[in-house]
């Protein structure tokens, strides 16, 4: 939860996902799609959903990616700057919210 968000959702290291009942968090490697040649912002939605996110909270998000979250229900919320705690600490507050559309061009880098 120390690390910094990635600005790239599709093409981060890792997926950290937080119960927010428990408080637990678990890192899940994302390794396959950080060097994808191409595809790499909608498999890491189809991950997302099959860990059964309800939120997203990333740097940035592409139309792609976007809408295969929106498509799975889950909401986007961007926070290009911080830790993973602070993003969560500021979304838990009230400062952060979902977004409607994606924020960057497809294949942003």
């Amino acid at each position: 939860m120390d690390t910094l968000i990635d600005p790239r959702f599709g093409r981060a290291g890792h997926i950290l996902v937080l119960d927010t009942v428990t408080g637990s968090v678990k890192a899940h490697d994302n390794e396959q799609n950080v060097n994808a040649a191409q595809g790499a912002g909608i498999q890491t939605a189809e991950t997302v959903a099959r860990l059964g996110a309800e939120v997203v909270i990333t740097g940035h998000c592409g139309p792609k990616a976007f809408h295969a979250l929106h498509a799975a229900s889950i909401k986007v919320v961007l926070c290009a700057e911080g830790t993973a705690t602070q993003a969560v600490e500021a979304f838990t507050a009230g400062k952060l919210v979902p977004t409607e559309n994606p924020d960057v061009e497809g294949h942003w880098t």
